[in-house]
């Protein structure tokens, strides 16, 4: 069966996705880019990643560490607007003791533990090194 233009892009991402992992070296990266280039065959396609493994996993690894990232955000932005509701009320009502300092202690406890139960990525600056080429 014959491939379109977006297979073939398709193909070269998953080899770049394969040599930013390490898998290939840049002169097999680049022939292998010049043979999806110019496939017309699924086959053809097919053989160029047929001795390297699923990226099925690494992506779905990727997604959770994006999800977890969000996660962590969406907490700050909360943890953000509570702390300055807190403050607001505080100089409402006479402005005495500093009472935010409790909640922002105890609540940013759990927050810099949440920051500091995200997945590390791994690789980046060097996929993003191939992703130029």
């Amino acid at each position: 069966m014959r491939v379109s233009d977006a297979e073939r892009d398709r193909a070269v991402d998953r080899l770049r996705d394969h040599a930013a992992a390490g898998r290939l070296d840049h002169e097999e990266f680049e022939e292998r880019v010049g043979t999806a280039l110019a496939a017309t065959t699924v086959a053809d396609l097919d053989a160029l990643t047929s001795d390297l493994p699923s990226l099925r996993g690494q992506r779905r690894a990727e997604r959770r560490r994006e999800s977890a990232r969000r996660g962590f955000a969406q907490h700050f932005r909360i943890y953000v607007m509570v702390m300055t509701l807190l403050v607001v009320i505080w100089a409402l009502t006479g402005m005495g003791y500093f009472w935010p300092v409790w909640p922002a202690l105890g609540w940013g406890i759990g927050l810099a533990s949440h920051r500091a139960s995200l997945p590390r990525g791994r690789g980046g600056s060097k996929r993003r090194a191939i992703a130029r080429v």
